[in-house]
């Protein structure tokens, strides 16, 4: 394993270090919906495989000397299957409220630090003959992207299933602590060096052909470092305000094919028009609370993944910025979106938010966990599969992800899985204590969005019959 690898990432630090404030626990938690009762054996030998391909799922941390390197990924001795693969019988009404209200408890409770930080629950008894599987993970062990390839490398495209080979057995990498810091460390500078090495003939040719750039692009990194990193005190939301440990979930199904349609008769992105819809739903209903707003604050995940990244891990920084709000028309509402959007992926910052993360993490925990509690949403779009797919003889029928709120008031996160957008709610209970209204109000954001799409040219994203017969969003609440 790469050494750098082996310990937890500075980002990943700052958020493990934010966590002695419970409001701001990084957990994920997912609900796949499944057809039918996966076969218990074949599910737990699934799991096993995972635990293999993807490393830390065995792994717990532990600290380092005197925290002169971030905490260490080791193998579990006392590595468990049974505790993290667990099943249990839903309650009555066994319905998909009875599943939020298990996954929102998830989402509130903590991991326990000496052992891997995930475990998985099947619910058995769903009506209709489903059952439910819920994953609670821990964002240091993978972002959403990250799981979805997990879960692409571990699913199959039938019931019948595939044959994926023996998996490679977990390695013993025990190492002593002096010389873990030494090769920590000396992977850590070497990347400096020969990143300062690359960058730093192309930086004098600047300075000496052109030193009025080489100033302006100075002087343009500061000033995104300060964006990136500076200190926020207040929200921008007059309703959403209060922050506590309490969490409710909600859900909502959208048809991909018509946000795809509404993105492009617009000429923006699917992430631009998912976010619209969102911000047209915290519109109307901070309109519901006589409420005017013309701006509001988002964390954004930004992916840093690459093709050459192992499975799992966390490669994402967070962006946060002001998104417009105001009473616009609704494309031009997405265009001005997707403008703020573009401009922050291109903020010569993002690349190094590793060091800006390990800046910060060397101040007190308390200093910081208040700047993280006035934004004041999340939003996340992950692209899932295609096409449908299986686990243990199970197929997939919804995919719901919920994100931790991370210290603002919800998080929307939206999944992709067989021609359906997933829409996972994660609120705050002190922000937003009338969930319903707030999933009405999200639902009829995303119903505003999907109308563009019948300007469309026939043909123009062409959505399947069941897709056709869903004109408008649905929504459930727990």
């Amino acid at each position: 394993m790469d050494s750098r690898e082996s310990h937890m990432s500075q980002s990943d630090l700052f958020s493990w270090n934010m966590e002695r404030d419970p409001v701001l626990r990084s957990t994920i938690v997912s609900v796949l919906v499944l057809d039918t009762e996966p076969d218990w054996d074949r599910l737990t030998r699934t799991m096993d495989r995972g635990t293999r391909l993807v490393p830390r799922l065995r792994h717990r941390l532990a600290d380092s000397l005197l925290g002169l390197a971030p905490p260490r990924w080791v193998l579990d001795p006392d590595f468990d299957l049974s505790w993290h693969v667990r099943r249990s019988a839903l309650p009555e009404p066994a319905n998909m409220s009875a599943v939020l209200d298990f996954a929102r408890t998830e989402a509130m409770t903590g991991f326990d630090p000496v052992r891997p930080l995930w475990r998985s629950t099947l619910l058995s008894g769903l009506e209709g003959g489903g059952c439910a599987l819920v994953l609670t993970v821990h964002h240091s062990l993978t972002d959403g992207i990250g799981g979805i390839q997990i879960a692409t490398s571990l699913l199959d495209f039938d019931r019948a299933g595939t044959d994926h080979g023996d998996p490679p057995e977990p390695l013993d990498d025990r190492t002593s602590t002096l010389r873990d810091l030494m090769v920590w460390n000396w992977s850590v500078g070497s990347d400096l060096l020969r990143g300062g090495i690359r960058s730093t003939p192309p930086t004098v040719w600047r300075a000496l052909t052109d030193p009025a750039q080489a100033v302006r692009d100075s002087a343009a990194l500061v000033n995104s470092l300060v964006h990136l990193a500076r200190p926020i005190t207040t929200t921008m939301s007059p309703v959403m305000t209060g922050r506590s440990l309490g969490r409710r979930l909600a859900v909502s199904d959208v048809p991909l094919a018509k946000l795809r349609g509404a993105a492009r008769a617009t000429g923006c992105t699917l992430n631009d028009a998912f976010l619209t819809a969102v911000v047209i739903g915290l519109r109307t209903y901070h309109d519901r609370h006589a409420a005017t707003i013309d701006h509001l604050r988002v964390t954004m995940p930004i992916s840093l993944r690459t093709a050459d990244d192992p499975l799992g891990g966390n490669r994402i920084t967070l962006a946060r910025f002001a998104l417009p709000v105001g009473g616009a028309e609704t494309a031009d509402l997405m265009r001005a979106v997707g403008a703020a959007v573009a401009g922050w992926r291109r903020e010569p910052a993002i690349p190094l938010s590793g060091a800006i993360a390990a800046a910060l993490n060397r101040l007190p925990a308390g200093l910081l966990t208040e700047m993280l509690k006035h934004v004041d949403f999340v939003a996340s779009n992950v692209p899932g599969s295609p096409v449908p797919l299986y686990i243990a003889g199970a197929r997939i029928d919804r995919m719901y992800a919920f994100a931790p709120t991370i210290g603002t008031a919800v998080n929307v996160t939206l999944t992709s899985h067989a021609g359906t957008c997933y829409v996972g709610i994660n609120a705050d209970t002190a922000a937003i204590p009338d969930l319903e209204t707030l999933t009405e109000c999200l639902t009829a954001g995303f119903a505003t969005v999907l109308g563009l799409s019948s300007g469309l040219e026939p043909g123009a994203g062409a959505e399947s019959s069941e897709e056709a017969s869903r004109s408008t969003p649905v929504s459930r609440f727990r």
